[in-house]
């Protein structure tokens, strides 16, 4: 009973930890750095962001190659996020890991595309992360 007792205690202890860690890891990204999301109304995934995501994105997060296990290539599979958790929180772009990864933002092993990848995909625009800002501000739909 007290070892049973013991490990759940230790086990909180980690699961505090690793709280921690995570909102310290969210907390170093400065969002004051992002540029402001787009004054576009009604963006939708099918219309305005899914022509970004082909053209950066779903060489690395597509049919043919799930980097992390995300997915980018279909709505659904952007709302599911990859093996790191969600990427997109509908209604907070700024707390959103994707608009993070894509401003530059934070973490530069997180940076998409990254900054010297093999097939010379640009880094996104102000414009375009403005674009996939609003669409997460509006609902991500």
């Amino acid at each position: 009973m007290i070892k049973r007792l013991v490990i759940a205690l230790v086990a909180s202890a980690f699961g505090l930890c690793l709280l921690s860690s995570n909102a310290a890891e969210k907390s170093s990204v400065d969002v004051s750095k992002l540029p402001p999301a787009a004054d576009k109304k009604g963006v939708t995934f099918t219309q305005d962001i899914k022509p970004l995501f082909d053209n950066s994105c779903v060489g690395c997060h597509g049919p043919q190659k799930q980097k992390g296990k995300l997915r980018l290539d279909s709505l659904e599979s952007a709302l599911k996020g990859g093996e790191d958790g969600k990427v997109v929180e509908p209604g907070n772009s700024a707390g959103s890991v994707l608009i993070h990864n894509v401003a530059h933002i934070g973490d530069p092993d997180d940076y998409m595309p990254p900054p010297k990848n093999k097939d010379g995909i640009k880094a996104l625009t102000p414009a375009q992360i403005g674009l996939i800002r609003a669409w997460i501000d509006q609902g991500a739909k």
